[in-house]
């Protein structure tokens, strides 16, 4: 009755105090946005507007290969893999630091054949007439204990825990986007560069005709030495361009293949230059509210997550200054003889709470809570700093995106001159209006021109790319995360 009585007394304690839990509660942090991404963008030359993102933003290029690619990614890259590894791992460290809360049950069975000497501690006691110096002792003990927590220490570990759960997910997520704008933006170089072999093709192809014609003319007296000398070393120099194109082609081809976990060329007949064409250019983006990316950029979300973590870090370090009871229990039996190892005079009980109070660490309670203290502020400056790179890098990328569209409409004019300047050059070569040089000069501005709009439409892509980078979009598309969550499963 005096044990039930204490026990009770001692439970009431416990839950009066249960509810204590020390140190500072998280407070999302404020994030406030630049004052020019308060309003809805006003288009930046017609670039851009205020529309929702599109989680399936690659999807505005109209490359069914693209997609391919894409829903391929989802389920075969490599890194989406290990990140979802590294979230199970943080979910299984969560499970263990909730488990310090709750009871904990164990059975311990054991058996022993001792044989006492007759001149060891025996000989300190009277021991029972007949009594034999070698028994059996068998023994059997179900015990139980259980860690009030009476000050939050496990309460805070589990919040923690849960925090960088979380931060493990945004990376994942980030990683999710990062590995998606890299496959679009290697297949947008890819194309650009298959798209410049093509327009070097067909300038050798002319620049072949234009030695021949030489060559014939140059026989019949039409031409002069030097213009035979001219043709052939635009074609050398055409030609010479080629090799170069031809190598970043593979290295673009195997980098996406590595995206995919495929060997090297294994994509090369899929990716062939004639299965495919340089996408559409995307007249313009929708972005949303840029205010609004600190809710959209996983890196963001993941810094605040740690944040988060190392708060409630600072908790667990204050709660270790506080004494902490665990109420512990056994029962079992203990007996010389198998025969009585069930039966009620063998039993044995023992129960009771167990006080741990820190009197003395040499410091280290205290450098423990000044080391978390430290990393909570650390982790508060590497948010800022997250949100500030993260407005930097998307008024980067609109300024970028805005001005690849400008430049693109004038090297299409460029593109456009240059083409007509050849012609009329070539006609008036024929009819002897003018020299070989005048020829050479214009397919020399005209390969220039085509190569420069071919580039400027690669840079429009891969600067819509980078801009939906820093927006934050396309992590959180419908299927994506959830094709490789399966694979991974299984």
């Amino acid at each position: 009755m005096r044990l039930a009585t204490t026990l009770l007394g001692v439970l009431s304690a416990a839950t009066c105090l249960a509810g204590c839990t020390l140190g500072p509660d998280y407070k999302q942090p404020d994030v406030i946005a630049p004052r020019h991404f308060e309003e809805e963008p006003q288009g930046l030359a017609g670039a851009t507007y205020g529309g929702p993102v599109d989680h399936a933003w690659w999807k505005l290029f109209n490359d069914p290969e693209l997609n391919r690619l894409i829903d391929r990614l989802a389920v075969q890259n490599i890194d989406l893999q290990r990140g979802m590894q590294r979230i199970e791992e943080a979910r299984s460290q969560t499970r263990i630091a909730a488990a310090q809360g709750l009871p904990s049950v164990d059975w311990a069975g054991s058996y022993s054949r001792t044989h006492q000497s007759p001149t060891g501690f025996i000989s300190l006691v009277q021991a029972r007439t007949g009594a034999p110096n070698e028994y059996n002792f068998f023994q059997n003990t179900l015990g139980a204990s259980w860690d009030l927590d009476l000050f939050g220490q496990i309460r805070r570990a589990v919040e923690a825990q849960h925090a960088t759960q979380e931060a493990a997910i945004e990376a994942r997520h980030g990683l999710a986007l990062s590995t998606l704008a890299t496959l679009v933006d290697s297949y947008m170089q890819l194309r650009g560069v298959q798209d410049q072999l093509s327009i070097t093709e067909r300038h050798l192809a002319v620049a072949d005709h234009d030695v021949a014609l030489v060559e014939s003319r140059f026989g019949n007296g039409a031409a002069t030495a030097l213009d035979l000398a001219q043709a052939r070393t635009e074609q050398a120099n055409t030609a010479a361009s080629l090799p170069t194109l031809h190598n970043a082609e593979s290295a673009l081809i195997n980098a996406i293949g590595l995206l995919l976990d495929e060997p090297p060329r294994s994509l090369a007949q899929e990716l062939d230059r004639h299965h495919g064409a340089m996408p559409i250019v995307v007249p313009a983006a929708p972005i949303g509210l840029p205010s609004a990316l600190a809710r959209r950029r996983p890196d963001i979300r993941e810094a605040e997550a740690k944040l988060h973590a190392a708060t409630a870090g600072v908790g667990v370090a204050i709660a270790a200054f506080y004494p902490d009871i665990t109420l512990t229990g056994q029962m079992g039996t203990q007996t010389l003889s198998a025969a009585n190892f069930f039966s009620l005079p063998s039993r044995q009980f023992a129960t009771g709470p167990t006080l741990s109070v820190p009197l003395f660490e040499g410091g280290r309670l205290r450098g423990t809570l000044a080391l978390r203290k430290a990393e909570q502020k650390d982790a508060a400056l590497a948010f800022h700093q997250t949100v500030m790179t993260a407005w930097n890098e998307v008024d980067n990328a609109l300024t970028a995106y805005a001005q690849a569209q400008k430049r693109l409409a004038q090297t299409r004019i460029a593109a456009r001159e240059s083409r007509k300047a050849v012609d009329i050059a070539q006609q008036q070569y024929r009819e002897g209006a003018v020299d070989f040089l005048q020829v050479d000069t214009a397919e020399g501005n005209a390969l220039a021109a085509e190569a420069a709009f071919s580039a400027n439409r690669t840079q429009v892509a891969t600067a819509f790319v980078s801009l939906y980078r820093a927006l934050g979009g396309g992590w959180a598309y419908p299927g994506f995360l959830e094709k490789n969550n399966a694979k991974t499963a299984r």
